[in-house]
């Protein structure tokens, strides 16, 4: 080859790898912002439908009905004085390992998510400043990035961005000590210079190792500050009026990122639990969006107009970043909200115990004895009790030992699209077969269901209002409680009612049979079917106790075969609910 054509050769492939590069760089997927909105590369508005993964890197104790405890790293002090440091590493390591795994992230694709939202804890990618051999110097942690390289696989496998969120930064960024991982005894993030070069150095780490990587959907870059800047008493950051340490920080990491990675959107989040935007816009990049956060109040305009303003006002996109911990009607209605408005959306979270995510992990066997002990209600299990609670929680971690709650996915996915109601259990019924109480309908308020109080508003005074009141079975508003023999409805008040969708296979049901009890006595009961009421009022006898189940039967006409709606009603409320016999 002679050196002409060589020349030739060396810049055509020059002109290809630059190309190439400039084609991964403004690739298809390869999120950015334009004006009010997210978009791809190929100029699609793409509207964020995510989930947090909390609990996998940072553990919060509310997560595992331990509240009382508090931080991750109080948790893991407390299980050392049960089985030691050496198991504490081991229980760590494996909890790490099987916590979230491909299948976890194949899921949530198919219920319908589009992004995943990864709540990473500093500790697992670098040392914390008081540990590092050299002041000012950062030591890289492989275990962090592994795991996020991982994820990464596993997102773009299933085509869904992963966002990464910096949930506990060094040294703890708010007065809500679980959220960070914050020990009050050393300097917070915010009176830390160290602290604060150490996240910057991260950030920069990570943008220069996923500057090119189209399924990485941006960096939200601190998680919820809750601190009072000008005032210590606002020890929230709900009132600050500057808070010119929050902007310097996201002005000084957008510029370390910025060096290395000019490709991905950087999430910006207030003050105030990710509320307080005062002093933090207008914006100093054209790749921003504002991440706001949403829990405990009401679904109207009203309590979004703030943020909307601030979209229209800067032309900025706006992302809720993190909500949930509700009732499925307020997951229906928030999410609604946030659509009709042309906003994404992260909740929080897959996967903890309890029944208001969309995977509830199962109470460990002996667990109970490790709160008791723990809360100081119970003796010291022994290292080998211990280690088998330990060990059970872990094999409930995995995504084949949780127990899928279909009911909060159909809150968040089709209810929001529709008003149509669909069987909770999908089987066949026929003479003498029984529909438990608690298995009503799936679907909104007022369709599937009637109750008069179907979420919990707890951060808005004057509304005093739980949701399902039994925290049982499922996470409609209906309240739920569980009994020796299964679970039953209670706290039935005046006019509530629930619908049963019934596809029946006999010919021959000419009655139905109410499993009930009322202990006051004095309740009435109203049986509809296929929207004709059955004409008998039904009187409730008294009862020794909520459980004592007395057998009422109804002359009905005939079912037809396939499918009848039956509605329960409560005319006069204060019975307990068990079971329809047919």
């Amino acid at each position: 080859m002679n050196k002409t054509i060589f020349l030739l050769v060396a810049i055509a492939s020059l002109f290809i790898s630059c190309q190439q590069s400039k084609e991964l760089a403004t690739g298809k997927h390869l999120l950015k912002t334009q004006g009010h909105h997210i978009v791809n590369g190929a100029g699609d508005t793409i509207l964020l439908r995510g989930m947090g993964l909390g609990g996998w890197m940072l553990q919060e104790g509310y997560m595992f009905r331990l509240g009382f405890i508090g931080q991750q790293y109080r948790i893991r002090e407390h299980i050392q004085d049960l089985v030691g440091a050496e198991e504490t590493d081991k229980f760590y390591d494996e909890w790490l390992r099987v916590h979230t795994q491909k299948a976890d992230i194949d899921s949530m694709a198919a219920m319908g998510f589009n992004s995943i939202r990864l709540p990473m804890h500093y500790n697992l990618y670098t040392l914390s400043v008081e540990d590092e051999p050299v002041a000012g110097e950062q030591t890289w942690l492989e275990r962090g990035f592994a795991m996020t390289d991982s994820l990464l696989a596993w997102c773009k496998a299933n085509e869904m961005y992963l966002i990464l969120d910096l949930h506990a930064a060094p040294g703890g960024q708010g007065h809500d000590l679980n959220i960070s991982d914050r020990n009050p005894e050393k300097p917070s993030f915010w009176e830390s210079e160290a602290n604060r070069k150490k996240t910057i150095a991260l950030w920069k780490k990570l943008a220069e190792r996923y500057a090119e990587e189209e399924w990485i959907g941006g960096y939200d870059v601190l998680n919820e500050t809750n601190w009072g800047f000008e005032d210590p008493e606002d020890r929230l950051g709900v009132h600050e009026t500057k808070n010119e340490p929050l902007k310097k920080f996201l002005v000084d990491v957008t510029k370390a990122i910025r060096e290395v990675d000019t490709n991905h959107i950087i999430f910006l989040e207030g003050n105030g639990f990710a509320n307080n935007y005062r002093g933090i816009v207008p914006d100093w990049d054209d790749n921003l969006v504002l991440s706001f956060h949403k829990y405990g109040n009401p679904n109207t305009q009203a309590s979004i107009q703030h943020f909307l303003d601030l979209r229209d006002q800067y032309n900025i996109p706006l992302w809720l970043g993190e909500s949930g911990e509700n009732s499925n009607t307020w997951f229906t209605e928030a999410i609604a909200l946030c659509e009709e408005n042309g906003i994404g959306w992260a909740w929080w979270q897959n996967k903890k115990m309890g029944i208001n995510q969309p995977y509830e992990i199962p109470e460990p066997e002996g667990y109970k004895r490790l709160l008791d002990y723990w809360s100081g209600k119970g003796s010291k299990p022994s290292k080998e009790e211990a280690m088998k609670t330990l060990r059970s929680w872990l094999a409930n971690l995995r995504l084949e030992n949780n127990v899928l709650r279909h009911d909060v996915v159909d809150a968040m996915f089709r209810q929001v699209q529709s008003d149509d109601t669909r069987p909770f259990k999908n089987k066949k019924y026929g003479k003498g077969d029984v529909i438990q109480a608690v298995d009503f309908d799936l679907g909104k308020q007022g369709f599937a269901y009637f109750d008069t109080d179907t979420a919990s508003y707890h951060f808005t005074p004057g509304m005093d209002t739980q949701g399902n009141r039994g925290w049982a079975y499922r996470n409609d508003g209906v309240d739920i409680k569980e009994d020796t023999a299964g679970y039953h409805v209670f706290h039935i008040e005046d006019g509530e009612w629930l619908q049963y969708t019934v596809d029946v296979v006999s010919d021959d049901i000419n009655r139905l049979l109410l499993h009930v009890a009322d202990p006051k006595g004095g309740s009435t009961i109203r049986i509809s079917i296929n929207d004709v009421a059955v004409e008998e009022l039904i009187q409730v006898p008294q009862t020794t106790t909520e459980t004592d189940w007395t057998h009422i039967p109804v002359s009905i006409a005939d079912l037809k075969q396939g499918e009848n709606i039956i509605k329960v009603k409560a005319v006069k409320g204060g019975f307990t609910f068990k079971a329809l016999g047919l």
